[in-house]
């Protein structure tokens, strides 16, 4: 790896963004020799796997279970009860603009990006009262930190100094894969106890971080939440502002992509589980589904961990027996809730698109989605009401949906009190179970982009790697290094990267951070 120099890194703002070279090979085999791999799983993993390996010249079969492309931002067709034809989705993300992989992704159909528009603020309340905000935060750190402390309500200089330096410090030099030496053996909620971080602060920042994961910070492994808080806010000036979607995504994302990869011709097959794999005769892999079976010569698994652990479970000989355990005990995340409304009459038109919360119950964000979302706008302009999405992280196995529902929109009459006079014209709730957990010393137990078989690799988010890279952006970066892997022993060229930095930004920052010694962490093993 190496930085990028000043100017030179066209996927993103920061001049310490860091490059990772492709490997060097030829742009198309040798003709008569054209290998066979199948990619399983299309979401994020699994189209950037495909796009690359297509590109190179690889056939490229794309298996996926559900009927779109997509993965956890798959969307479908649903009709209203007033008539109308919307596009239902399991809810919103945001494109941040540290994710240059998925951008580089994304550039193949949008070369300049434009269907990506940028939200003004990433806003935070808690039901006290307090709010926070990155607008007019600096975005390059240190001025990042000292910034948001002086303008936070929940954070200011006096809880600074009440702070831990000795065990705070660390955080300011965060490299891989010592992150993980140093805090995988901690809850995320205790390294905050053990760094003494304000409480108001902690039911902001804290709650909407470690949420991020759809996980109660009792179980989510610290090293995760230091990563965060190095690749969004102390290690990137690209800051904690973001990118959505001017569509729903299968307009504006997945259809161009699948179009792209058919005309680089790959064969899609939606709707289609892989039951298991099995050993093919003088080499590579029998991929077997309902439908039939067909050979390849090499495999990318780019599902869930319910998928993973399903297909692994159907292929009792593949790659070793100690893999296959490490993978079958792998765990999911508490189920989440994305409930959608719409609505009779328009929110304020003061309010911001998106809003995270705390402090409101089970509601953990708001989406006035007629803010940006073209198909949500027009609705909200022919009806003159609005599109509003709510979301609740880490709930109890067996939750009532609509039940639960009904509490977010009670919470929502909190937040806007102007929605509680409101007419639902209708109503979609999904309740999903399906994303990674990343348990307290569960980091070693996490696949790689590599297993004893070099003909299969993994990827997704799920997916351990040494470059810091968390949430969407892992997914696509592990789909191309899952991808690479393969095209380096077919001789082919691989595709270049982009990462955040990979250390801290400043020489006399990581000598105060070393300074500071070695967390209570490290000794806590895993």
């Amino acid at each position: 790896m190496r930085f990028a120099p000043p100017g030179s890194a066209p996927r993103g703002r920061d001049r310490k963004a860091v490059v990772v070279p492709a490997h060097p090979g030829r742009s198309r085999p040798v003709p008569g020799r054209r290998p066979a791999c199948a990619v399983i799983g299309g979401g994020i993993a699994g189209i950037a796997a495909a796009t690359i390996l297509a590109e190179r010249g690889v056939a490229v079969t794309l298996y996926e279970r559900e009927p779109s492309l997509g993965g956890r931002l798959a969307g479908w067709p649903e009709v209203l009860c007033d008539g109308s034809h919307v596009t239902m989705s399991r809810g919103f993300h945001a494109f941040f603009r540290q994710y240059y992989n998925l951008r580089g992704l994304l550039r193949r159909v949008d070369p300049g990006l434009d269907r990506l528009t940028g939200l003004p603020d990433y806003p935070l309340r808690h039901g006290s009262g307090l709010h926070d905000s990155f607008a007019r935060v600096p975005r390059t750190p240190p001025w990042s930190a000292v910034g948001f402390v002086a303008r936070s309500p929940s954070f200011g200089w006096s809880d600074l100094a009440r702070m831990s330096p000795r065990d705070a410090l660390p955080l300011l030099d965060v490299s891989l894969p010592e992150v993980y030496r140093r805090y995988d053996g901690l809850s995320a909620r205790a390294f905050f106890d053990s760094i003494r971080f304000p409480a108001a602060a902690r039911h902001l920042a804290f709650e909407v971080f470690s949420r991020s994961f759809f996980a109660d910070p009792e179980e989510l492994s610290a090293a995760e939440l230091v990563l965060m808080f190095h690749i969004y806010f102390l290690g990137s000036s690209e800051g904690l502002l973001f990118d959505v979607p001017d569509e729903p995504y299968p307009q504006a994302l997945w259809d161009p992509l699948a179009r792209y990869l058919r005309g680089h011709g790959v064969e899609i097959l939606t709707g289609t589980a892989v039951d298991g794999l099995t050993a093919a005769p003088g080499g590579g892999h029998v991929v077997s589904t309902a439908s039939g079976s067909r050979r390849v010569d090499a495999v990318v698994l780019a599902v869930d961990t319910d998928g993973l652990r399903s297909i692994v479970s159907g292929s009792p000989t593949l790659c070793d027996a100690a893999w296959r355990g490490r993978i079958g005990s792998l765990r999911t995340a508490p189920p989440f809730l994305v409930s959608r409304f719409w609505l009779d009459r328009p929110v304020g038109g003061h309010r911001q698109g998106f809003l995270g919360t705390s402090g409101y119950g089970p509601l953990d964000n708001v989406s006035v989605l007629d803010r940006w979302e073209g198909e949500a706008a027009r609705w909200a302009a022919g009806s003159g009401g609005a599109v509003v999405e709510l979301h609740a992280y880490a709930v109890g196995h067996g939750t009532d949906r609509e039940r639960l529902g009904r509490e977010l929109l009670t919470q929502l009459h909190r937040v806007y009190p102007e929605t509680r006079a409101a007419r639902v014209v209708d109503e979609r709730h999904e309740l999903r179970s399906d994303c990674p957990l990343f348990v307290v010393g569960g980091h070693e137990a996490r696949p790689t982009v590599g297993t004893s078989d070099p003909t299969v690799t993994v990827a997704g988010d799920l997916v351990r790697t040494d470059h810091p890279v968390a949430l969407m952006e892992r997914a696509a970066t592990t789909g191309f290094l899952a991808a690479n892997a393969h095209l380096r022993r077919w001789g082919l060229r691989g595709q270049t990267l982009w990462t955040v930095p990979t250390a801290g930004r400043s020489a006399a920052l990581r000598l105060m951070a070393r300074a500071g010694g070695r967390h209570p962490a490290t000794h806590g093993g895993q």
